[in-house]
């Protein structure tokens, strides 16, 4: 990382920041147990956990979301107690969310001066907030117009608007919440520039995400929490995505998966000419037509909100398309009720795994039989047989490694992780023809992702037919055999997996390259 000036460093009121002994606990669930963390003007430090590890809890103790049980937070070695969001941005920190917090029919002076005081007490003045956004997007190399409405900006231009606001506030310290999280490759380079020239500044940035190549790109060091604790600090220096994984888990993780070429049987899924509107009679899928067969997995590369839910909800028979058809294994089931899916060979992985996936007032063996329980050998006529949900439960919770204390446990009281691995047992447990996956690891730690990408893998092997529906880059390059691309709800393009560059993909996702389906 390039030394930051003296002169620079000056300009920001924060030079340090320490949290020490950090301790916060919620009913059952001890968040943070004595956790340290230190960054300096002028650095950029990751904060890396897996989900749970505490990050977010941290992260809102020193925006004044929540207060610490016990532990300090040092700024220049003044001991700091923020009660709220207020007193925390007046001592120079700015947190920008993963989901932005903007007015979408405001324009962007009208998003940066909302909630401040005007300089001519009862008069608008947005000249005046223009004037100083403007000379913060110069310094910044931030290109903005102050007079578009924000419905019109791209999504990374709608991160910059953040940064504005955060910068217009006087931020000396900014958290950074999985900022990467919906924008192409491209948008993250030029992100990552204007970051670093904001640590060039002498501001200090504390960068939290799961991408660990991003993390070992744009930090100075890293902090990593796991359990609600700290695990240690390590400068970037040499560091490896295999040592940080590690060091995350507690054990050795794989990141790259051997694959044997793909043994290709019959069309399983055949999309054609496929057209799906939103709640709002919106076109959001528009002509989608795909192939894929069995033994392979399709990936579906695409920045958020493209058409990927609308597709996936009339695959799986929950969203009626307009025009166009879908078949399994030949048979036509456009119009076909998700139990007839089910009957035909087809599975189905929500993206909104608490909404679509389980019920959560059920417990483990309950919802393992949810699309079966008319059947043997769970019933026989109008009656249950115990006996054998118990077997075939336990056996399911045992195979995909579902961390429970039993099967009557409620859903409700599992982690995400493991909630995701129940529906994968009950939707692998079929033995599926067809598996429709979307956004199978969101919301996952690395340990549970490792598992259902090798899950995901043997279903492959065993002559499945996978789409698998991702907004995550490296999920999709590591698993996939072939990539679709979605933009605006139309393919860009069908390229192989193994060969595939995030550049390329990235353009793509843009809408700026468009490739001859393959």
């Amino acid at each position: 990382m390039q030394e930051k000036s003296e002169a620079s460093i000056s300009n920001c009121h924060i030079k340090n920041l320490k949290m020490v002994d950090i301790t916060k606990k919620f009913p059952g669930v001890l968040a943070n147990d004595h956790v340290n963390l230190e960054v300096n003007a002028g650095e950029i430090l990751a904060l890396l956990g897996e989900n749970g590890a505490g990050k977010s809890t941290l992260m809102k103790q020193l925006y004044g979301l929540y207060q610490p049980d016990s532990g300090q937070i040092l700024i220049n070695g003044k001991d700091q107690n923020f009660t709220s969001p207020t007193e925390a941005i007046n001592a120079g920190i700015g947190m920008i969310h993963q989901h932005f917090m903007l007015v979408s029919n405001l324009t962007v002076r009208e998003n940066v001066a909302l909630g401040l005081k005007s300089s001519r007490g009862p008069f608008l003045d947005l000249d005046v907030v223009e004037e100083r956004m403007l000379e913060i997007c110069e310094t910044y190399k931030l290109k903005l117009n102050p007079r578009a409405y924000i419905w019109q900006l791209a999504v990374g231009e709608q991160q910059r608007v953040e940064i504005v606001k955060a910068l217009y506030r006087g931020a000396d310290l900014l958290i950074l919440d999985e900022p990467t999280a919906v924008l192409t490759p491209q948008e993250v380079d030029e992100f990552f520039l204007v970051l670093k020239k904001m640590a060039d500044e002498g501001h200090s940035l504390i960068f939290i995400s799961h991408k660990l190549h991003e993390v070992i790109k744009i930090s100075d060091g890293v902090t990593i929490l796991r359990d609600g604790k700290s695990v240690g600090y390590r400068k970037n220096e040499n560091l490896t995505k295999t040592e940080l994984a590690e060091m995350m888990v507690g054990r050795p993780v794989v990141l790259q998966y051997e694959r044997d070429l793909p043994k290709t049987g019959d069309v399983k899924l055949k999309v054609s000419d496929l057209w799906v509107q939103n709640d709002w009679d919106e076109d959001r899928v528009c002509g989608v037509s795909l192939e894929i067969r069995g033994g392979e997995i399709l990936g579906l590369a695409g920045v958020s909100g493209n058409g990927q839910r609308e597709l996936a909800q009339a695959l799986a028979g929950l969203r009626n398309p307009v025009k166009g058809k879908i078949e399994i294994c030949g048979a036509d089931m456009t119009k076909a009720s998700p139990y007839d899916r089910n009957l035909a060979g087809q599975s189905y992985i929500p993206e909104e795994r608490n909404k679509e996936g389980v019920i959560r007032d059920f417990n483990i063996s309950e919802n393992f039989i949810l699309e079966d329980h008319d059947k043997e050998p769970y019933s026989r006529g109008s009656f249950f047989n115990f006996s054998n949900i118990a077997t075939a439960t336990q056996k399911a919770v045992n195979d995909f490694a579902v961390k429970t204390p039993s099967l009557k446990t409620l859903v409700k009281n599992l982690s995400g992780g493991n909630v995701q691995k129940l529906i994968m047992a009950r939707e692998l447990t079929r033995n599926p023809k067809v598996l429709i996956a979307a956004q199978p690891t969101r919301g996952v730690d690395i340990g549970a992702s490792e598992y259902i990408h090798k899950r995901l893998l043997l279903q492959r092997d065993a002559g499945t037919a996978t789409l698998l529906i991702s907004e995550d880059l490296d999920e999709i390059r590591a698993l996939s055999d072939r990539i679709a691309v979605i933009f605006e709800g139309k393919i860009m393009g069908i390229v192989d997996g193994p060969s595939a560059t995030a550049e390329k993909l990235g353009l793509m996702m843009a809408g700026v390259l468009e490739e001859s389906a393959g």
